[in-house]
């Protein structure tokens, strides 16, 4: 691709763009204007989310769900959304493009369409400065909000609109192509979790070739059950939302002396168990110490099963689907200690037997995450690539192709980058 000529911008963010594009107050381009559903003029739901803007169907999960949608504000398609609340927090949605009128939060920022401009191309402009932190950069007060007037404020890049729709052109096929070969990648990387999963289970429907006993759970624990508020200002703190459901994975640590709720005490050889919604199979050994939500059952194993053995049999789909099917509470369904503790399992009396299954598992396992491994980094090469690609593109510092047709450059062939 050709590089265009470049000037100095003045722009902290975007020192350099494109030498023939005007440069301009977004006030200038756009304006911000609240409309909110008090008459219930629209009942079409939509959301923010990090894959943009999407419908929202009667009863999900997705965000808040408030009483009330005369509340909402409306928006119409070609518009622009943002979210510039929380900036501290910059793993959450910001930017978003309006694919039909719909409703959303009143606390989003509505920019609405300039019939002059191609607001897609705003939206990738605006995105960019998502991807690289810049609103998290500005934003002011103490949770680092964004007001409409702040963000108006901020200096944009304003092309020629036959550039402008150039750019959006290439942009769209290039983006779809990405996402294609990152859900082919994601799609492999959940195969290889259900295989996991699949392997677990084999190794526990036929235990007929050890010398075993079954046992309910309460017998091979101690149930830790005390819960406190007067914890250690250096404790660590585990939320449910910390823990990957299935693997186990912890993926942050909160650590605080601050807390709403009490909290239970935790060693690195006990066993967490999600009792909160149990589908989700979030199961986990920790290799620290430190408190936890009450919502995790602290389970620590006796001397007759090995805790990592003991760790394999509660996240087996046969017992998480059992413990799933004794939930009450339609909202928030939960298991009790009093059903889980009653479940039997079933173990080998040898030590030795239990290791060997342990190791069958860890060995399979290894192999597995070798692949979700290699998966993973082509994803991250690839989004790499695709921030890079709509820095360069929507700054002007990268010409777009004269000829649009698809031409997918990007991928050697299948499965390489």
């Amino acid at each position: 691709m050709e590089h265009n000529e470049l000037a100095e911008t003045g722009i902290t963010w975007t020192p350099l763009a494109s030498k023939h594009w005007d440069i301009k107050k977004g006030k200038f381009v756009f304006r911000s204007v609240k409309e909110i559903n008090s008459r219930m003029q629209c009942k079409d739901r939509l959301a923010l989310t990090l894959h943009g803007v999407i419908d929202r169907s009667e009863g999900d999960r997705i965000g808040l769900n408030p009483n009330d949608l005369r509340t909402y504000q409306i928006f119409q398609y070609d518009e622009l959304v943002f979210k510039l609340l929380d900036l501290d927090n910059k793993k959450t949605s910001r930017v978003g493009y309006v694919h039909k009128k719909g409703i959303m939060s009143s606390a989003y920022i509505r920019v609405l369409n300039n019939p002059k401009m191609n607001m897609r191309y705003f939206y990738y402009q605006y995105f960019d400065l998502y991807q690289r932190f810049v609103f998290n950069n500005i934003g002011q007060g103490v949770r680092a909000t964004m007001s409409s007037s702040d963000l108006l404020n901020m200096t944009i890049l304003v092309p020629p609109l036959e550039t402008q729709n150039a750019i959006v052109e290439y942009l769209d096929r290039k983006t779809k192509q990405i996402q294609e070969f990152i859900s082919k990648k994601e799609r492999l990387i959940d195969l290889l979790e259900e295989q996991r999963r699949e392997f677990i289970d084999q190794q526990f429907n036929d235990l007929s070739k050890y010398e075993t006993l079954r046992k309910p759970l309460k017998y091979l624990v101690n149930f830790i059950s005390e819960q406190t508020n007067k914890i250690k200002e250096s404790e660590t703190y585990l939320a449910l939302e910390n823990i990957e459901s299935w693997t186990g994975k912890i993926d942050t640590i909160i650590g605080s002396g601050e807390f709403d709720s009490s909290v239970k005490q935790f060693k690195k050889t006990d066993i967490l168990f999600n009792k909160l919604r149990p589908y989700l199979a979030k199961v986990v050994i920790p290799d620290f110490d430190g408190v936890c939500v009450g919502e995790l059952l602290v389970l620590r194993p006796t001397k007759e099963t090995l805790k990592e053995f003991l760790h394999y049999k509660l996240i087996s789909r046969r017992f998480i689907d059992l413990v799933d099917s004794s939930t009450f509470g339609s909202k928030m369904p939960r298991a009790s200690w009093n059903f889980i503790g009653k479940v039997e399992i079933e173990y080998p009396i040898d030590y030795k037997n239990q290791s060997l299954i342990v190791s069958i598992i860890k060995t399979k396992e290894l192999q597995l995450k070798s692949l979700a491994r290699l998966y993973k980094s082509e994803i991250k090469k690839i989004k790499e690539y695709q921030e890079s690609l709509i820095t360069n593109i929507v700054t002007g510092k990268l010409k777009v192709p004269a000829n649009t047709v698809s031409n997918p450059e990007f991928v050697k062939k299948e499965g390489e980058i």
